[in-house]
């Protein structure tokens, strides 16, 4: 059987399938028209493979409850070692619904209210949501833009902020949503050894890993021994075989305490087995997917390429930043001098696009947005066209 879906310029009307993305833009508080290119989902159909496992699942008809059996664990353990050289033990695995709630689960776990946990800002805005959600104090070491267009880390102020506040748990976004980086091994070694020196629990977000273009990616609990001892690393399907939607995470603990108290609160909050169809697609998917998997990402490759020349010739006042992963574009508008809401204007109601606001990220985040490229090349050329056409005639080249 030959991989069918693997035609990336074919446009699929996600309209009227109770899709996020496209059918919920009034309700949001979007112009009707806009295209959008916001919720990171992918506009591509999944492996053909993943499809037809589910078809096969569909004509079986019954939906009850179902758990993971040893080829699901094993298609797992087969995709994290061919692709990131990790060796994981299914003693270490707990099963969630998503990564996001993996990150309020160990909120609930590891700190008590009121209990200092440290980001990175810009990040990905439910790392804020679930602290303050559960009553914890958000910390954030903002990461800062250098001269090599790349976001960095201040590991003075990061230790600084660790010590200061008491800091308890850290969230690691490794690949970083939304400024694109791929951490080095220095770098995370870094950070790592300062966790380790203040006894704090870092739960890294790795739902990003299959999508690096520049550097490589580390599994931040496989560099040294004493960081699998304190790390919650967070992966997920749902990014690389667009399953968001299926609801299926895989969270591995390799310490048993750690481990029993992620467990605990899991049962606390009433949730049991995963929705029998993402068991079905994830072991579909790191099984057989390989073929789509790869297609995809040159792809997606190429959609980066596109919009980093399409900027730097037809967006004057705008700044890609340099791009290393994810495929969430992280693009910056403070060269055209606009406020807050005179950007928000100029995106929504003249070049009629749902992106996200930088924002909504953070502080830092004003005057950026993130756009998803993970879409056939007309749809992104459009979007990117429609900037072009309502930029202000006076724009000039970022100079400060």
């Amino acid at each position: 059987m030959a991989e069918r879906n693997i035609d990336f310029d074919k446009i699929t009307d996600r309209r009227n399938t109770n899709c996020l993305k496209y059918d919920f833009a009034v309700k949001r508080g979007m112009p009707e028209d806009v295209l959008p290119l916001w919720v990171a989902d992918m506009d591509f159909q999944t492996s053909s493979y993943v499809q037809d496992a589910l078809i096969k699942q569909a004509q079986h008809g019954i939906f009850g409850y179902s758990d993971g059996q040893e080829s699901y664990f094993e298609a797992v353990k087969g995709w994290l070692k061919k692709h990131h050289d990790w060796e994981v033990q299914e003693k270490w695995l707990v099963k969630t619904p998503g990564v996001v709630m993996a990150l309020a689960l160990s909120v609930k776990a590891y700190t008590d209210p009121g209990d200092a946990v440290l980001i990175q800002s810009p990040v990905y805005y439910p790392f804020s949501e679930v602290i303050s959600d559960n009553g914890r104090k958000i910390v954030s070491s903002d990461l800062f833009l250098g001269e090599d267009n790349r976001y960095h880390i201040d590991y003075a102020d990061f230790e600084k902020k660790i010590a200061e506040e008491e800091v308890k748990l850290f969230f690691l976004c490794n690949p970083h949503n939304p400024v694109g980086r791929v951490w080095t091994k220095e770098e995370l070694e870094t950070i790592g050894d300062i966790c380790c020196r203040h006894h704090v629990i870092v739960v890294s977000d790795e739902i990003h890993a299959d999508f690096v273009f520049q550097g490589k990616h580390h599994v931040f609990a496989n560099l040294k021994k004493e960081y699998a001892e304190w790390t919650i690393t967070c992966t997920s399907p749902g990014k690389t075989f667009n399953l968001a939607g299926l609801q299926t995470s895989n969270i591995f603990i390799p310490n048993q305490k750690l481990k029993n108290a992620f467990k605990k609160q899991l049962a606390a909050a009433g949730y049991s087995q995963l929705n029998a169809a993402g068991l079905v697609a994830c072991e579909a998917a790191y099984r057989d997917g390989e073929e789509w998997y790869q297609a995809m990402k040159k792809y997606v490759a190429g959609n980066i390429a596109f919009t980093k020349e399409f900027v730097e010739k037809n967006l004057p006042g705008v700044n890609m930043v340099e791009h290393e992963g994810t495929y969430l574009i992280w693009l910056d508008f403070n060269g055209l001098g606009l406020c807050t809401q005179e950007l928000e204007d100029l995106i929504v109601h003249k070049a009629k696009l749902w992106l996200d606001s930088g924002r909504i990220f953070g502080k830092c985040g004003r005057g950026f947005q993130r756009i998803n490229v993970a879409c056939p090349r007309s749809t992104l050329k459009e979007a990117l066209e429609r900037i072009a056409k309502v930029l202000p005639a006076d724009t000039v080249k970022f100079a400060s």
